[in-house]
C-alpha cells in the first residue's frame, strides 16, 4: 500500500501473524460462519488476541479487532505497535467501519495494520515471501477521520 508506516521487527511480525491465525480458531461465528482473528502488538512486545463473538441478537456481536482492543485497554494497555487481522477468506479482508473508528481512537495514524489472507501459510510454503499480506494503516483505511484530538478543538460561539 502507499502509506508510510512504522517498521515492525521481522520476529514481531511473525509472532503477530501467528497469533492472529491462532485467535481466529476461537471465533464464535455461529450465525455468519465468518471467523475473524485479530492480534495487537503492544509497545512492550506483548500480543493481545481477539476473535469475533457473535450473538443471536446480531447487534450484540463484537468483531475480532474490537475484542482485542477491549481486552487490551481494560488491562491498561493503550500503546500499540501493530495490528493484524485474518479471516477464512483467501484474500486479505479489511476491518469494518466501526472497528476502524476504534483503531483510530487508540493507534497512531501510521501504525501498521497487517491484513492476512487465510492461505498465508500455504503462500509462504510455496515461496511467496510476503504471504500475500497487505500492509496499511488507519490513515489509509479511514481518511479524513475524526479522532480524540478533535474534541479539544475550539468551538465557535
Amino acid at each position: 500500500m502507499s502509506v508510510n508506516t512504522f517498521s515492525i521487527h521481522p520476529d514481531d511480525r511473525s509472532r503477530l501473524i501467528k497469533a492472529t491465525i491462532e485467535a481466529k480458531e476461537f471465533a464464535y461465528a455461529r450465525y455468519s460462519n465468518f471467523r475473524v482473528g485479530a492480534a495487537l502488538l503492544t509497545t512492550t512486545g506483548d500480543i493481545i488476541k481477539g476473535a469475533n463473538i457473535e450473538n443471536a441478537s446480531y447487534g450484540g456481536t463484537i468483531c475480532a479487532e474490537r475484542t482485542a482492543f477491549v481486552k487490551a485497554v481494560s488491562e491498561g494497555n493503550r500503546s500499540f505497535t501493530a495490528l493484524a487481522v485474518v479471516s477464512d477468506v483467501a484474500s486479505a479482508i479489511s476491518p469494518c467501519g466501526m472497528c476502524r473508528q476504534v483503531i483510530r481512537e487508540f493507534c497512531a495514524q501510521s501504525m501498521p495494520i497487517l491484513l492476512i489472507p487465510a492461505d498465508y501459510d500455504k503462500r509462504v510454503a510455496e515461496g511467496d515471501v510476503t504471504g500475500g499480506v497487505k500492509e496499511t494503516s488507519i490513515a489509509e483505511l479511514l481518511p479524513d477521520s475524526f479522532g480524540p484530538e478533535h474534541l479539544d478543538l475550539p468551538r465557535g460561539d
